[in-house]
């Protein structure tokens, strides 16, 4: 049998360029970025300094959540709620109408209610075990994003959590993909939501050496693949996704960004936080999503890499893409990171990257890695360096890359009828 076709009708985020697709896209373009001073708790013990945070955050009231659940969710639970409402409406469809049992959700997090676990550790250690909230666990829960968005608009199609690092939402997406594939449904909300920037999950990351210290210039602070580059930016947010399948979308008059066509996932089998130096996991990844495609690889006119600005991860990933794509890979292939300018959202990355993918598509522009002055000797692709590029090509493959050695791999095709 066929696979059934999916595309992608409505878009959502919150992250540290704004708090809408819109406010984030015109950010992006504008060359702004999302990195900037921690302000929601005291830095001066912590060796960086910088992230990027969601500022002048507050849960907005909504005529489909009575503003007391509002506040019995974990910052990560908020983002991915508001980002699912965005998308819903963005993408015009009615569940009213719909066939509830064949709509369903998949949304990832790597980490989940870190600052619940947080806050009511502390309370527990002021004021006993008694005074512990019985709203903590299902606030700290990976799942409780899945769970309430199903429940705010009754779904009861496929509903899973997806907890694969920072590949979260790149599986969660694609695995959404399969499920309308194989006709178990026929709308997916779908994405990913971190808000690990925390106290203890500053101090973590911090520990494990692997953030940018550069705290007085935290808007260079970011720079893939370039020779001064010194870790990555700790970011928050979400983003969402509707996925439909074609038929069912065409016959309700949505407007499509584009076509779903390919995922790819793998493990590296390697270690827990540093990735496989050859890339090997990474190039099955992105092998399978083009077979999953049916496409050559010079048929991608651009990959939005993981990129993240970390030594070994930008290197192992420039070795990934040589292979998946050959002699391509120098000669025409187009390859940037966003993360220059909103940094590392974790579990989130892999959905608001594919909302730049998206955007892109659309707009025919390529966006740039920013603060790529000086590439480092064996990162030699074409990274399209701090100006974005207006170029309408067909094809993009995202990539996610989580600790654990969890890869994914998604692929975007500009939708033509």
């Amino acid at each position: 049998m066929a696979k059934r076709r999916v595309v992608v009708t409505g878009l959502g985020t919150v992250n540290p360029m704004g708090h809408t697709v819109d406010e984030f896209w015109s950010a992006l373009m504008a060359g702004r970025s999302g990195i900037r001073r921690i302000q929601r708790f005291g830095t001066a013990a912590f060796t960086s300094k910088i992230g990027g945070e969601v500022l002048n955050w507050e849960m907005p009231g909504s005529d489909l959540l009575d503003a007391r659940e509002g506040k019995r969710m974990d910052r990560f639970c908020q983002f991915a709620v508001v980002c699912a409402i965005e998308a819903v409406r963005d993408s015009g469809i009615e569940f009213a109408k719909e066939d509830v049992d064949r709509c369903g959700v998949i949304y990832g997090s790597g980490i989940g209610g870190l600052q619940e676990l947080e806050d009511q550790h502390t309370r527990m250690m002021e004021k006993g075990p008694s005074r512990v909230s019985p709203f903590t666990v299902p606030k700290l829960m990976a799942n409780a994003a899945c769970g309430t968005i199903s429940i705010i608009w009754k779904l009861r199609g496929p509903n899973q959590a997806v907890v694969t690092a920072c590949a979260s939402a790149g599986n969660s997406i694609g695995e959404a993909l399969r499920c309308i594939q194989r006709d178990e449904c026929d709308v997916m909300i779908t994405g990913g939501s971190e808000a690990a920037l925390t106290q203890i999950g500053l101090a973590s990351f911090c520990a494990l050496r692997g953030l940018s210290t550069r705290n007085d210039d935290p808007e260079r602070a970011s720079r893939p693949w370039d020779k001064d580059r010194d870790g990555f930016l700790l970011s928050e947010g979400a983003g969402a996704l509707v996925l439909e399948e074609l038929d069912h979308a065409k016959a309700r008059g949505a407007r499509i960004y584009a076509e779903l066509i390919g995922y790819g996932s793998s493990g590296d089998g390697y270690h827990i936080t540093a990735p496989d130096p050859d890339g090997n996991g990474a190039v099955l990844a992105m092998r399978r999503s083009l077979k999953d495609a049916e496409l050559a690889p010079e048929q991608v006119q651009y990959v939005n890499a993981h990129g993240t600005s970390t030594e070994l991860g930008d290197l192992a990933e420039t070795k990934a893409i040589k292979k998946a794509f050959g002699a391509y890979a120098t000669n025409g292939l187009m390859v940037s990171s966003t993360k220059s300018a909103h940094g590392h959202l974790l579990g989130a990355s892999g959905a608001v990257e594919a909302i730049v993918c998206l955007k892109s598509l659309v707009d025919g522009v390529i966006p740039a890695t920013f603060n790529l002055d000086n590439p480092s000797d064996d990162c030699d692709l074409d990274y399209v360096p701090k100006t974005h590029r207006q170029d309408k090509v067909d094809v993009m493959l995202s990539n996610s890359f989580g600790f654990g050695g969890h890869n994914a791999c998604l692929i975007f095709k500009r939708f033509n009828g």
